[in-house]
């Protein structure tokens, strides 16, 4: 067991001011356990990363919570794979119903047999099939996490999230690039938060609680007024 992560997670999580109780953290081991024993069989994180798993994928998804309003209700996680940030957000935030969506079935499989041994409190949703496909969520929150660029995380988050939704999504070094290629068919507004486990990265947290900023595709160039600064 990686230990020496375990601990860091737990410190992370008071720094932060989420404390993690006892009954969350033997949840967390048990999808620590079954991510291990399913990593056997189909490939469900990068195998580099399984002697980090706390801090690499339980803490980077842990991260999420602070910046999740608190009156949310609903979290779709898009393209849950091995279970991050979808079954560490299901385990932290016991109020909250969250719906996994995964189009790889052997992965939909790891997912509902970690959700069962869990023994969450609300256990998730699981929607098996591609995110431009299944029925739309209609989610208070939007997250993914390694998926794809920012502009196509916008058009399946947009598919799945209600009116005023908040999107949080993982983004690596490259984040500004992607952010600059996004604009230009979207307008959104955003706020960057440096990741705990990666300087290089960040949470981008797309959205707030008002109802002018809903993500919403651009008018065509030309229709702004002079004084409008595009965000």
């Amino acid at each position: 067991m990686d230990t020496r992560g375990r601990a860091r997670f737990l410190r992370e999580m008071d720094r932060l001011g989420a404390p993690v109780s006892r009954e969350t953290l033997a949840r967390l081991d048990v999808l620590v356990e079954n991510l291990m024993r399913w990593q056997k069989a189909i490939n469900l994180v990068g195998r580099t990363t399984l002697q980090d798993v706390w801090e690499r994928h339980i803490l980077d998804s842990a991260q999420l919570k602070p910046l999740m309003p608190t009156q949310a209700k609903t979290v779709a996680d898009l393209g849950s794979g091995g279970g991050f940030p979808g079954l560490v957000v299901a385990a932290l935030c016991p109020e909250i119903a969250v719906t996994l969506i995964e189009a790889d079935a052997r992965k939909a499989a790891f997912l509902g047999d970690t959700a069962r041994r869990m023994d969450l409190l609300k256990n998730p949703k699981l929607h098996v099939g591609r995110l431009e496909t299944v029925a739309p969520v209609g989610a208070d929150i939007v997250t993914a996490r390694a998926l794809a660029p920012l502009g196509q995380l916008l058009t399946w988050g947009a598919r799945h999230g209600k009116n005023g939704a908040i999107y949080l999504f993982h983004k690596g070094k490259g984040w500004q690039g992607e952010l600059t290629e996004a604009t230009k068919a979207w307008d959104i507004t955003y706020q960057p938060t440096t990741s705990v486990t990666d300087r290089d990265a960040v949470i981008l947290r797309i959205g707030s609680s008002l109802p002018a900023s809903d993500l919403r595709h651009r008018e065509p160039e030309g229709w702004r007024r002079e004084d409008d600064d595009g965000h």
